[in-house]
């Protein structure tokens, strides 16, 4: 009898990929008086083909979303780094680049400073949201450009401090290299959109942000409280209210981030615990810190007023709105509405999955809960079509939901008239969508 000797499989790592380390045209100086953007602004102007674009915040030092840096790359002109803390008018630049096509990875982050700024693009290439819909795993620019273009980025200069001055070297050059290989990406990215059938379906979706105003602020912004959740009284939800608001101005007032000078957690605390006294609130978790201890006079006048609120006066336990209610108490408010978005759900899932696209991006979520609460009658495509429509939902994902979801919800009438289980009927995508 021969014996077989054991095979052991060696585990054989994979080749790192190379590092981008360096711009290929090296570091340009910062661009930051009015001589040498007007020799940026030619530069631009008489470059070709699409432009990379980039804009580097302060998040979490200074306040608001303000840009301290932009980058820009194109044929022919270079890239260029440009200080708009010495610079806040760019509106020179952004007339130079009308008409043509700016890149950008996840635009709807960048396109609010770069506006504040005069920059505007007419026609754009987004490559997070182009990643999203060719059906990459991870969106995030390194991991793209790992995937795509065989390259890594160092990402560990992405959550500096960006209103620094001067700038360090090692930040510049992360922050030149972010645009150097976003036009290559974009071509990369447009060929695979091609063959999956998607590129026009990119081009609705680019279109969509480049001409979307953005939304106006939330009526009430301190509902955005981190762990709000866990606050359960009108009283408490006044001091969280009060807090928030002291915070802000003293944030506004000082340029730095809210979050600098007193954490989300620590007004949740406050809240729960509703500490009648500046010695109590001392002694609250969350208010140890030197930044929170040393305004904690303004804390403590924050917490009275909430407590010193009339009854008629509390805040609401849910924001107004025109919306529909939250989708946890559909069924006991409306059981046919807690069908129809159980059903339509699934359809829209069944749709993403087909399509290798994050179910989000087929159909906004906001729009989907509202067409389930209140849908259009008679329910049939054409007038299903006009009520997304009206949501903005794009032409491309019209003609891949709106079949699946009158058929869905029709279907799920049908059930809850019959007495069947909600949400097991429109589980399937008609052939040809």
């Amino acid at each position: 009898m021969t014996n077989t000797p054991t095979q052991q499989q060696e585990q054989v790592a994979e080749p790192e990929l190379p590092l981008l380390s360096a711009p290929t045209d090296g570091l340009p100086p910062v661009v930051a008086d009015e001589a040498a953007l007007a020799r940026v602004v030619a530069a631009f102007a008489a470059g070709t083909g699409p432009v990379a674009v980039d804009a580097e915040r302060a998040s979490g030092y200074r306040y608001g979303q303000r840009a301290f840096l932009v980058q820009l790359r194109r044929e022919g002109a270079g890239t260029a780094l440009v200080d708009p803390a010495a610079l806040p008018d760019l509106s020179s630049l952004g007339e130079a680049l009308a008409g043509v096509e700016w890149v950008l990875h996840a635009a709807n982050q960048d396109l609010p400073c770069l506006a504040e700024l005069g920059m505007r693009p007419t026609t754009l290439f987004d490559t997070e949201l182009g990643s999203r819909i060719a059906g990459l795993p991870r969106v995030g620019l390194g991991a793209v450009v790992e995937e795509l273009l065989g390259l890594r980025l160092a990402k560990e200069h992405s959550a500096v401090d960006w209103s620094t001055r001067p700038l360090p070297e090692p930040w510049l050059t992360y922050a030149a290299l972010d645009v150097e290989v976003l036009v290559r990406l974009r071509d990369v990215l447009a060929e695979r959109l091609a063959a999956q059938g998607k590129l026009e379906w990119a081009r609705q979706e680019f279109e969509h942000v480049a001409t979307t105003p953005p939304p106006p602020p939330p009526a009430e912004p301190w509902r955005r409280t981190s762990g709000l959740h866990a606050v359960r009284s009108r009283r408490q939800l006044a001091v969280v209210r009060e807090l928030w608001l002291a915070r802000d101005a003293e944030a506004r007032r000082k340029d730095t981030s809210p979050g600098r000078l007193l954490p989300d957690s620590a007004i949740v605390a406050a809240a729960r615990a509703v500490p009648r006294t500046p010695q109590a609130l001392a002694a609250t978790q969350g208010f140890t810190g030197r930044a929170s201890r040393s305004r904690l006079s303004l804390w403590a006048e924050a917490v009275a007023a909430g407590l010193a609120l009339p009854e008629a006066d509390l805040p609401a336990h849910q924001p107004r709105g025109d919306g529909p209610p939250p989708p946890r108490v559909w069924a006991a408010k409306d059981p046919e509405a807690a069908a129809r978005l159980n059903a339509a759900r699934t359809a829209v899932s069944a749709v993403a999955d087909r399509h290798g696209l994050p179910v989000e991006n087929v159909l906004q979520p906001d729009a989907l809960r509202r067409l389930a609460w209140a849908p259009p009658a008679p329910l049939q495509e054409a007038t299903v079509r006009a009520a997304l429509a009206d949501r903005g939902a794009r032409t491309w994902q019209l003609d891949l939901v709106v079949p699946v979801l009158v058929q869905a919800m029709s279907d799920a009438a049908v059930d809850a008239a019959a007495g069947a289980e909600p949400g097991a009927a429109g589980t399937a995508e008609p052939a040809g969508t």
